[in-house]
């Protein structure tokens, strides 16, 4: 694990970091765009007064902290795999190029010292049987912050928050009482607690850690412009009754899923999915600066 000079000084001082994906720019959205929304959302974290830690695999290191040629190689490359936590030792040891999903990121960041780690929406229960994201099973088993919008838009949201629910997993709302759908600010399911300061998600933090609870901290924060639920509802189940139609699935499904949505919005999708990552690694800025000094 290579700590870039930033992160390590930030670090060993005390100071904020937070952690940020890579698989958003390796597999989420389409060049230029990734490389460009890294570069803004490493900006928004310094803006909020702490420093960006983008994690990701270049040649099997893991790099906690992407300088500049770093962040434009791991964005521009074709042969980047998704590295999940059930194949992250492989792509290490094959010392492969690879991107960082939400639980592989939150491990990484709890390894690296790193109580915050910001994100667009995290991985859950689709509607096919047996498809579940390794985020929840991850996230159960990591100490960290984790800011988000909520599962992502294409999942089944009821069915992931009781999984949350029963992998011990904490959660809260940022000022919401309803869990965010992602693209949709809430949605009629109703969360265990809402912290209404990044004092307060702070505080529940280190009230899990004091607990001895080993679970991630999910700090649910819905977009402040987003779509209504029932829209984007009516056009996830469009997009897969045509992927069933047309043998989609597997690996292939959550792409087509995604794409679909963003032509059947015309690109409305893709406007709240930057406007959220931005949202999210700017609170997940303040949550940190709240946990200096924290044990």
């Amino acid at each position: 694990m290579r700590y870039a000079d930033e992160v390590r000084q930030a670090l060993d001082a005390g100071r904020p970091v937070v952690a940020l994906e890579s698989t958003v720019i390796t597999h989420g959205l389409p060049a230029p765009v990734n490389l460009e929304t890294a570069r803004r959302l490493e900006a928004a974290v310094r803006e909020e007064g702490a420093v960006p830690a983008t994690i990701g695999i270049l040649e099997g290191e893991v790099r906690v902290g992407l300088d500049p040629d770093a962040l434009e190689a791991l964005a521009t490359r074709n042969d980047v795999e998704k590295a999940s936590l059930w194949n992250l030792a492989a792509v290490v040891a094959r010392e492969q190029w690879g991107g960082t999903t939400v639980a592989t990121t939150a491990h990484l960041a709890a390894r690296a010292g790193i109580r915050v780690f910001a994100t667009g929406g995290i991985g859950g229960v689709h509607p096919v049987p047996f498809d579940e994201s390794g985020d929840l099973l991850g996230l159960s088993r990591t100490p960290v912050v984790v800011v988000s919008s909520g599962p992502k838009s294409i999942l089944d949201l009821g069915a992931t928050l009781e999984r949350l629910e029963s992998y011990g997993v904490g959660v809260v709302g940022y000022k919401t009482m309803f869990l965010p759908a992602f693209h949709s600010p809430d949605s009629p399911y109703e969360l265990p607690a809402t912290v209404w300061s990044e004092a307060e998600a702070a505080a529940a933090w280190r009230a899990a850690r004091e607990l001895g609870l080993v679970s991630a901290t999910l700090v649910f924060n819905p977009v402040s412009e987003g779509l209504p639920y029932r829209q984007v509802i009516a056009w996830v189940n469009r997009a897969n009754e045509e992927a069933r139609a047309a043998g989609i699935g597997g690996k292939d499904l959550t792409p087509y899923l995604l794409r679909r949505l963003s032509e059947l919005s015309r690109g409305r999708t893709d406007e709240v999915n930057l406007r959220l990552l931005e949202e999210n690694a700017r609170l997940a800025a303040r949550v940190a600066r709240e946990l200096v000094g924290a044990v």
